[in-house]
């Protein structure tokens, strides 16, 4: 009886789990100033500490980042505010 009650609470736990796996929204910023090896880890850390950032990718070959995070915890000004506040001023990539 107790491996059935494990699993129905597992289930039941990733059931209320998917939603917040479907509601990410991607975006790209393009961040200026990302010219040097230093600048993409940085500009990075600064994105993936704000609260509901999931993942930053950095190209700094085009100089963009690809961030992905919860609308719900977040919003692209406060990704903006992100790089800026690191020295690397972005836009939204359209």
């Amino acid at each position: 009886m107790r491996f059935k009650a494990l699993v129905t609470i597992l289930l039941m736990s990733l059931s209320l789990a998917a939603p917040a796996w479907a509601d990410t929204r991607e975006v790209t910023l393009d961040v200026m100033g990302m010219v040097c090896p230093a600048c993409p880890p940085n500009v990075k850390y600064a994105l993936e500490s704000v609260d509901g950032v999931t993942h930053a990718e950095m190209n700094p070959r085009e100089r963009q980042a690809i961030v992905r995070f919860d609308p719900a915890r977040t919003n692209v000004e406060a990704l903006l505010q992100a790089t800026d506040d690191a020295g690397y001023p972005s836009t939204l990539k359209h």
